[in-house]
C-alpha cells in the first residue's frame, strides 16, 4: 500500500496518470541535462512512453539484473521515487553518444532496448555508485515541481480539446 499510494501514486490507476507524468518529467530532465539526446529523440519522433514505461511500471524488474533491481528498491523505500529518475537518467547518459549517433527511428529504438543489457548495468556495485554520481543533484523538490508543471500542461491541453 505504501508503495502504490505514497511512493508511486496513480502509477497503477486506470489512467496511469502518475507514470505518464513521470515519463514527461524524465523527458524534461533529459532536455535540461542531455539536450543532444532529447533533440535526437524528439526529432525522430520516439515517444518517451515507448522508451521508459516498462522501466517505471515494472520498477526495473525484467529490465536490469535482479541484484541491481533489489538495490534500486532499497533506495526507492529510502529515497523515494526520484531513484527511478536517477536510474533512467544514468542509463541514458551512459549511452548518450550512441543515442545521439542513431540515424533513424529503428536504430534509436534498438539502442534504447540495448541500454539495460550492457556491461555497465550488469555490474551492480559500479552501476549503483554511478546513479548517485552521473545525474548530479536530483532534488525531490525539483522532481515535484516538474511533476506539477507537467500535470498543469496536461490540464491546459485537456481544456483546449
Amino acid at each position: 500500500k505504501a508503495l502504490v499510494e505514497t511512493l508511486l501514486p496513480d502509477y497503477y490507476s486506470s489512467t496511469m496518470s502518475g507514470v505518464i507524468t513521470d515519463l514527461e518529467v524524465l523527458s524534461e530532465l533529459v532536455r535540461l541535462k542531455l539536450p543532444e539526446v532529447h533533440q535526437k529523440v524528439s526529432s525522430m519522433g520516439l515517444p518517451w512512453a515507448l522508451v521508459a514505461t516498462k522501466w517505471f511500471i515494472c520498477l526495473y524488474v525484467d529490465v536490469l539484473p535482479i541484484e541491481t533491481v533489489l538495490r534500486i528498491w532499497d533506495c526507492l523505500f529510502y529515497e523515494g521515487s526520484k531513484i527511478l529518475f536517477r536510474v533512467a537518467f544514468t542509463m541514458i547518459a551512459s549511452h548518450r553518444e550512441a543515442l545521439s549517433n542513431c540515424e533513424d527511428f529503428t536504430a534509436l529504438a534498438e539502442c534504447f532496448k540495448g541500454i539495460a543489457r550492457d556491461s555497465f548495468t550488469i555490474h551492480c556495485h559500479h552501476f549503483m555508485k554511478s546513479i548517485f554520481k552521473v545525474p548530479g543533484t536530483f532534488k525531490s523538490s525539483t522532481i515535484e515541481r516538474l511533476r506539477t508543471e507537467q500535470l498543469q500542461k496536461r490540464e491546459v491541453k485537456k481544456k483546449k480539446e
